[in-house]
């Protein structure tokens, strides 16, 4: 009787539970377990024909659809229950859910942006983010996480650069450790769900900076900078899924290369859990790549090479693969590996005792809880940088005329960024589509919500951007009622003001046509407040997003020249920045009296927006990235090698490009504070050091100035010389240290030498002896105290156990 086989014992191990299971599956069953289910409005009744043995996962970009969670509760555990029934062993399936910024549901908390996230350099408030994702994703029955993103990005070319941890693999492994341990509640995944990484590997760097393009990226390069995030999270965070990059790398497409998805990710560093392919790589091996000659060689190719799940739904692990296993083609151990990776995971998952979302109760207690709220809020306030300040932030609460003046701060769509459940619905709404392996028409239909998604979009003069349907704006008031515009939460924040708003210009194209509106909106007034940026999510509608690459990283025309106009006013002026790129600018940069880079902060970012302006919080965001003046730059990055970018060092009497500096813009590690801070008293315990110890750092750190503040603390360290080319500068640790005026605290590092191994010309893992230098300072361009310690002798480690960044605490 099947009752008596023992994967039905929750006792035992889950690897034995689906060692069982996979001796009694048929092929078939076997075949059903490593294909994804997509609902679309068009099968939703009719998908056993296609999926007659049950699914491994389903895509839940359905819920996008969806007015409330109770909605996505309901059908949830309808496609469940059929799935389920369509299983010989009643296999339950893995729902899937995108997690960036948030479950990917109405209702769920928003979050800032991937990027904005990394400015906070907060791991302790990145993980009590992602432990609240997971638990709004597991109430509503999805168990698998697609993030984080442990992308290294130095183009901001590349759309996608919002959904990142930014330039630096020290800051995104510690962020992306600390989010995984959040989503996977410390590795106890019945109550919790997979964290999935992505995009694995290299995927920022591609040709061009254009989306799914080809990676160069050497050998040692990917191991050491690319391949580090993640190994970080599979090492300390035991990370249990990982999504393919849709880019070939050195002539192999990821999508099928055994050389990347085994020899690397699995028998180099160490990974043990699920693979899945990003949605229609696997066919893109055939339709783009050209390396299979049809979608079934394609799948047999990434079947061998390590990909255990085909998504987002049948397409190359199809009836004709099957037909190959059955005739001996394929040996079975192929497929058996990737169920049996599946089987463990919802065996881990708890998933055969409890496939359904969970309780009533239990979904309102995990929505309702007031901690959400706060930790969004701190969140938001923390990832905003100042970047620029000539006294005229903070702002007094007084009566006073107010300008305020652009597209964004009437936009509650403006605060919310690609990977954003408000970015689902918008590209739903919107005409034209960049997600990739998706068409939004098929999976889903808001007519039922009587919105007429066949509304005539017109073009923003001078770009390619199509405007955005006003129903966008409605679903936002009706999804996040608590969510005011900037403009909204001004009036509520500073009533004693007299508030002017004109739109001034869009966020995309040259259309000038209402400029001489607000300029004089802006003459009669006090004080200007204007709104600078993009639009990031899906779609025709957005100038940043997956799949909406630019070579232009500037502000768009209709912008720059409005704040050229705007100078000659002569008034007070503070800039805000929404998008999912930082802002480059000349004319900002020479002109407004103040900058902050806002990001995309999700559903209170208007409420921090105005506690920055008016003091009520003092900034306290970095940036994760170095700010490029132009393209022609690109890239341009803190941590390049000795000999390199701005220290190239050549006889040349040039010490820049002709036409740009070689410098950034803004270094990365930047932000500005309403007060200041002073370094002293770096000590080193020992000036020699045997390989193997750990090496102890501390620094003093005193808030000089007269209001509170946190200061970010950065611990950079340099290889005086070295066997390989090394990093001019390299991050090795931070924490964010609260002073009150005038208070000193000690900052103690612990670092362990591993984390300066590297790959030597055998490619081999080594700590190398010799001098290296400490430096610490608030950013890395401004390092206020150094010294230096040595080490004695060479030691080979395993690259699976080296240390990835330094511990930090305040004593």
């Amino acid at each position: 009787m099947i009752n008596s086989h023992k994967y039905l014992d929750p006792s035992l191990s889950a690897e034995e539970r689906a060692n069982d299971l996979l001796q009694h599956m048929s092929l078939e069953e076997k075949m059903g377990q490593i294909v994804c289910y997509m609902p679309d409005k068009e099968t939703l009744d009719s998908f056993e024909k296609d999926y007659r043995h049950g699914a491994g996962e389903v895509s839940m970009l359905f819920v996008g659809e969806l007015l409330s969670k109770e909605a996505v509760v309901e059908k949830v555990t309808y496609i469940q229950k059929k799935l389920m029934g369509l299983s010989k062993h009643r296999i339950p399936a893995i729902f899937h859910m995108e997690t960036l910024a948030g479950a990917f549901a109405p209702e769920a908390t928003s979050f800032p942006s991937g990027i904005g996230q990394a400015s906070t350099w907060n791991p302790e408030l990145q993980k009590e983010l992602s432990k609240i994702i997971g638990k709004q994703a597991r109430a509503i029955g999805a168990t698998h996480a697609f993030a984080p993103v442990l992308d290294i990005s130095r183009d901001s070319r590349f759309g996608r650069q919002g959904e990142t941890y930014g330039e630096d693999p020290a800051l995104a492994s510690a962020m992306g450790t600390a989010y995984v341990s959040g989503l996977q509640q410390d590795g106890d995944l019945k109550k919790s769900v997979l964290a999935c990484a992505k995009h694995f590997v290299g995927y920022h760097a591609t040709q061009g900076g254009i989306h799914a393009a080809s990676t160069a990226i050497p050998p040692r390069l990917l191991r050491e900078v690319y391949a580090k995030p993640f190994q970080a999270a599979i090492s300390i965070s035991n990370m249990k899924s990982v999504m393919n990059t849709y880019s070939s790398i050195d002539g192999e497409a990821v999508a099928g290369s055994k050389r990347i998805l085994t020899q690397l990710l699995r028998e180099e560093m160490g990974f043990k859990g699920l693979v899945v392919s990003d949605y229609t790589s696997i066919a893109e091996q055939h339709t783009r790549l050209m390396v299979s000659e049809s979608k079934t060689d394609a799948g047999e190719r990434s079947l061998l090479a390590g990909m255990d799940v085909e998504l987002p739904s049948k397409d190359c692990y199809n009836e004709e693969l099957m037909q190959r296993i059955q005739d001996g083609k394929i040996e079975m151990e192929f497929l058996d590996r990737a169920v049996r990776n599946l089987l463990v995971a919802k065996f881990e998952l708890g998933l055969f005792e409890n496939p359904f979302p969970m309780s009533e109760m239990e979904v309102r207690e995990a929505y309702s809880d007031p901690m959400n709220n706060r930790i969004s809020l701190d969140a938001a306030r923390q990832s905003m940088v100042l970047l620029k300040n000539n006294d005229i932030l903070p702002l007094e609460r007084k009566k006073q005329k107010i300008a305020v003046i652009g597209y964004h701060a009437i936009s509650r769509r403006s605060l919310f960024g690609g990977y954003s459940f408000t970015s689902l619905f918008d590209a739903l709404l919107n005409a034209g589509n960049t997600m990739a392996g998706v068409d939004f028409e098929q999976i889903s239909d808001l007519s039922n919500q009587g919105i007429n998604t066949k509304e005539e979009n017109n073009i923003y003069p001078g770009s390619n951007v199509k405007i955005e349907t006003k129903k966008t704006e409605e679903l936002v008031r009706k999804h996040y009622p608590q969510c005011n515009n900037l403009l909204d939460q001004l009036k509520l924040e500073c009533p004693t003001a007299e508030l002017i708003y004109s739109i001034g210009y869009a966020y995309a194209g040259n259309d000038t046509s209402l400029h001489d509106e607000a300029l004089t909106a802006a003459a009669t007034a006090d004080l200007v407040i204007f709104t600078l940026g993009g639009k990031h999510g899906w779609g025709m509608s957005c100038t940043t997003g997956e799949g909406i690459d630019s070579t232009d990283i500037g502000l768009p025309e209709c912008q720059e020249s409005f704040i050229r106009k705007l100078a000659q006013i002569n008034k007070p002026t503070v800039a805000i920045h929404f998008d999912g790129r930082p802002i480059s600018s000349d004319m900002a940069d020479q002109y407004a009296g103040a900058i902050i880079e806002a990001w995309n902060p999700g559903q209170f970012g208007a409420k921090a927006i105005t506690d920055i302006l008016f003091g009520d919080y003092n900034p306290s965001g970095k940036l994760p990235v170095s700010i490029a003046y132009n393209a022609g730059q690109i890239p341009v990055f803190y941590n390049h090698d000795n000999g390199s970018s701005y220290h190239v060092g050549t006889m040349n009497e040039f010490k820049s490009y002709l036409d740009c500096p070689r410098e950034p813009r803004y270094y990365f590690g930047f932000g500005l504070s309403y007060t200041t801070f002073e370094y002293s008293n770096l000590r080193i315990e020992k000036e020699v050091y045997e390989p193997h110890e750990p090496l102890h750092i501390s620094v003093d750190i005193t808030n000089t100035g007269d209001l509170f503040g946190e200061e970010v603390v950065q611990l950079y360290i340099r290889d005086k010389y070295a066997s390989m080319v090394r990093p001019a500068l390299e991050l090795a640790g931070f924490i964010r240290v609260p002073l009150k005026s005038k208070e000193t605290k000690k900052v103690h590092f612990t670092m362990e030498l591993s984390q300066l191994a590297f790959l030597d010309a055998d490619m081999r893992w080594k700590i190398e002896a010799g001098e290296i230098e400490v430096l610490i300072g608030t950013s890395s361009n401004d390092l206020r105290v150094s010294s230096s310690f040595n080490i004695s002798s060479n030691q080979y480690i395993d690259g699976k156990t080296r240390g990835f960044y330094a511990q930090a605490e305040v004593r």
